[in-house]
């Protein structure tokens, strides 16, 4: 099926769904005031894996348009 129409770039919905959760993660551990459970080692875990999540969204992102850009 090569001529069947635009392909997708699976790193575009991965991409844009890391970054919208990791972005919901990262602001609700921000703004939590205590984190549920107990926290380990005094770290909010909530606000740094959604900082992590959301990096590595936004690089899936950056990855599918630069692939765009170059025709790929």
């Amino acid at each position: 099926m090569s001529g069947s129409g635009p392909e997708l770039d699976i790193r575009w919905p991965i991409g844009l769904l890391f970054a919208a959760i990791g972005g919901l993660l990262a602001v609700y551990g921000a703004l939590a005031a205590t984190p549920e459970g107990a926290p380990l080692l005094g770290r909010n875990l909530n606000f740094w894996w959604g900082i992590v999540m959301l990096l590595f969204g936004l690089g899936m992102i950056a990855g599918a348009y630069r692939a765009q850009q170059s025709g790929r």
